[in-house]
Parts: C-alpha cells; sequence; structure tokens
C-alpha cells in the first residue's frame, strides 16, 4: 500500500519505519527543513503536492502531529484515509481553557488554571495568590520551560516568572498556572475512529523529568511505562475518557486520544490532552500489538471497525540520548552539535532485539551486504528509544535495560530508574485508590 506521512518533525519516524517494514511504500512530507534528513535512506521526501498526488484515494495518510487539522479535514471530505486527529483534536491540546471547558462540559474533574497573556500578569497574579502552583504555557512549547512548585508560598514559582521576564527564553508567550493537586500522575488513553472506539484501553505512566530520582528540568519525556487493559469498565476509562465519546465523534477525531490526570483519593484530575500519536507511546504499542501497523490504521482512517491482536504483561521504554538534549533550543548555532555520530552496538542486535529499536532522529547507511548503520541527523540529540517486554513490569524493565546497555555513542545517556518510583510507591496508592 502506498503511505504518506504528512509530519512537521517527523516525530513519527519510528512508526513510520514500522509501515515500511511491513512492506509498503511509504513518502513523507516534513515541512520542517531542519528535520527532513530524518530516514534518508529508506524513505522518500517529497512536497505536499507531490506527496497528495502520489498517494491517492487509494492509500493511507499519516499525519503524525498537531497543526494539521484544518488538512485532516479537508483531505477527509475530499475522499482520502487519514489517521492522526482533526480541527477539534488540534484545538483540546494547543487550547488548555478550551480543553478545560470542554471536560467540565462532560462532567470530567478539573484542575482549577489561569491563563495570562503576558509573564507581567501572571506575576501579578502569584504575589496576590500564594500557593503551590504548576506553570505551563499553552501549546506546544519547550517543556524545559515547565516548572512544578515545590513551595507552599509559590516563591519559587515567583522567582522563575521573574527570571524570565529580565532573559526572555520563552518569548512573550500565553502562561497557565494551574493550581497543585497531589497524587500520582497516569495517563489513559484509546483510538477513536470518528464513530466509537477502537482496541484496548492504554494504561501509561510518563517520566518527565530530567534526572533520575525526577529531578531537574522536564522533558518531552525520558521513558514511559504501558499496559493495555481489554476492560471498558476499566475505572480510570469510565471517568476520564468514555464522557469524551461524544465530543470526538462530533469533531470527527481519527487517531490515538490520550489524557494525563492527577489521580488520588478524591478521584482522576485530567492536566492536559494528546490528540495525536504520542511519543514515546506509539513506540510502546509497536511492542505491544501483535497486528501489523496498516490495516489498524488505515481501519481508524476509515471509520471501521477493528480487532486489535495485542500481548498480555507490561511495556516500558527509555529515550537514549545526547547533548545539547533536552536544552537545543537554547543552544548557539556555532557550538558543536551530535550530527552525523554513529550508533555502535557491544554486540550485534537479533531480529527481536531489533523490533525492540525505535529509531528517531537519524539516517541510515547499507553496506554491500544490505546490513544497515544509522548516524545522528539532527542538533537535537534526541536519537532513540529502547524498550522491553514482560508478564511482569520488573521483567519488561531488565529487558529494556539489557539492551540499553548493549549500546554505545560517546555522551550518550538515559535514565536509569525509569519505573521505580511506580513500584516501590505509586502502584500501592493506585491500587488503595481503585485504579489499579
Amino acid at each position: 500500500m502506498k503511505v504518506l506521512f504528512i509530519s512537521q518533525d517527523f516525530s513519527g519516524a519510528s512508526l513510520c519505519m514500522r509501515l515500511l517494514r511491513e512492506g509498503n511504500q511509504v513518502r513523507a512530507f516534513v515541512n520542517d527543513p531542519l528535520y527532513n534528513q530524518i530516514l534518508d535512506g529508506l524513505v522518500v521526501k517529497v512536497t505536499l503536492d507531490e506527496g497528495l498526488l502520489w498517494v491517492e484515494k487509494s492509500g493511507l495518510i499519516v499525519v503524525d502531529d498537531i497543526g494539521f487539522g484544518p488538512l485532516q479535514d479537508r483531505l477527509r471530505s475530499e475522499g482520502y484515509s487519514v489517521v492522526g486527529g482533526s480541527t477539534g483534536g488540534d484545538l483540546l491540546e494547543n487550547d488548555r481553557p478550551q480543553c478545560q471547558r470542554i471536560l467540565e462540559l462532560y462532567g470530567v474533574k478539573t484542575v482549577p488554571i489561569h491563563y495570562f497573556h503576558t509573564r507581567d500578569e501572571a506575576i501579578r497574579f502569584l504575589r496576590s495568590n500564594p500557593g503551590r502552583w504548576v506553570l505551563k504555557q499553552n501549546g506546544q512549547t519547550d517543556k524545559t520551560f515547565c516548572y512544578v512548585g515545590r513551595l507552599s508560598d509559590g516563591s519559587d514559582v515567583l522567582d522563575l516568572l521573574e527570571y524570565y521576564n529580565r532573559n526572555n527564553p520563552c518569548g512573550d508567550n500565553h502562561f497557565i498556572l494551574q493550581q497543585h493537586i497531589d497524587g500520582v500522575e497516569i495517563g489513559v488513553g484509546r483510538y477513536f475512529n470518528g464513530h466509537n472506539w477502537v482496541g484496548p484501553v492504554e494504561i501509561n505512566i510518563e517520566h518527565k523529568n530530567f534526572f533520575p530520582g525526577d529531578l531537574g528540568p522536564k522533558t518531552c519525556e525520558m521513558g514511559t511505562l504501558m499496559w493495555y487493559t481489554p476492560d471498558d469498565d476499566n475505572r480510570l476509562f469510565r471517568e476520564v475518557l468514555a464522557p469524551l465519546e461524544q465530543h470526538l465523534r462530533q469533531i470527527n477525531f481519527r487517531g490515538d486520544f490520550d489524557i494525563n490526570c492527577i489521580v488520588n483519593e478524591q478521584g482522576a484530575f485530567p492536566l492536559e490532552a494528546t490528540s495525536r500519536f504520542g511519543y514515546p507511546a506509539v513506540q510502546l504499542q509497536s511492542v505491544v500489538h501483535r497486528s501489523p501497523w496498516t490495516p489498524f490504521l488505515l481501519a481508524v482512517a476509515r471509520g471501521e471497525s477493528f480487532h486489535l491482536e495485542w500481548r498480555e504483561g507490561f511495556a516500558a521504554v527509555v529515550l537514549i540520548a545526547l547533548p545539547p538534549f533536552p536544552f537545543y533550543q537554547h543552544i548557539p548555532r556555532e557550538r558543536p552539535l551530535p550530527l552525523g555520530m554513529r550508533v555502535y552496538f557491544h554486540s550485534e542486535p537479533d531480529k527481536e532485539d531489533l523490533r525492540h529499536l525505535h529509531w528517531d532522529e537519524v539516517t541510515v547507511q547499507r553496506d554491500e551486504q544490505g546490513r544497515e548503520t544509522f548516524y545522528t541527523c539532527s542538533d537535537t540529540g534526541y536519537v532513540m528509544h529502547v524498550s522491553g517486554m514482560g508478564i511482569s513490569l520488573e521483567e519488561a524493565l531488565r529487558d529494556m535495560y539489557r539492551r540499553a546497555g548493549t549500546i554505545v555513542m560517546p555522551k550518550m545517556f538515559y535514565r536509569n530508574d525509569i519505573g521505580v518510583r511506580f513500584l516501590e510507591r505509586d502502584r500501592g496508592l493506585l491500587e488503595k485508590w481503585g485504579y489499579l
């Protein structure tokens, strides 16, 4: 089948490779030229017009990020099969106040938030409203900007905002102050085909802090735990996702929809929606799914049901990165960047290992025998993910870290405590509160 990827920065490169390995003809439109080299040697790059002319209405279009909602809606109205999201889906992720209103409309509990157009407005509010606050920006921005306040009077958040005011590292973007709530952070997701849910319910645990022990700045994500449940009566799904079915139908959403929450003894409180493929959620889905991606995504795009076969147990994934990640947006261009670094292995990965290696910002070279060698191709340091799978979470983590330990790149790093907090504390709390 012909598959066209439409992307801003090729976040879905690993999914693109899976579709290619399934025997499809794959081409990609990557809007940002800084990421246009990703998967060079494997995937042909095209302009949007060239890609649409090539894929035709008999093919599949995969949109791997938000920002293309109106285009998706238009292409569907013209008869193309498109999976990824919709205009209304973009709004749920990009506009936190609007998402809050939608959640409240359908009876979902929410966390109090305050929306500001400037830093000065937020600073004045903090001075008048001491307390623990979480600082965010609206839409998709540099995650290192975000901060979870730790002081009860909010003085640490106030100091950070005043620092931003002096140094202007993030522009005068729109700001969100969200009331801090104690509990366990956990996500729930499921695919939606414009009419109904497709496949099982996904439960995930993110690890966003840069350093082990959940220390340091926030990142896009350093690692994730995931498992599936076929139970539509799952409490987290019932309280958070299920009430939004009517809205997803109204906005003709077709793709993976996820909401990250704080759960405590009082219930589940949504923090933010992900109205697109998640990363590294899609890497883990590639491991958990027994069914191939192609017919599954085609069914979601065409609004059809699909019996997804999947593996029971737990999956875990960890990001393998290089400097300057996660601070690549603040590094002067004249500084040395990790372009052209080769990925080495202590021992050659076997077929099962290769299934658990998820390539992100790399190019591929083949020798005369057809063996592939991978090289970094962007200035972010965001190289690859490594996953593991097991009947128990402990087994999945051992499987993951064994593979990560075989990889060699100068100055590479990864978090070595993915899943530790969940095993030592959070799992027991979620069981106590009735969410596991």
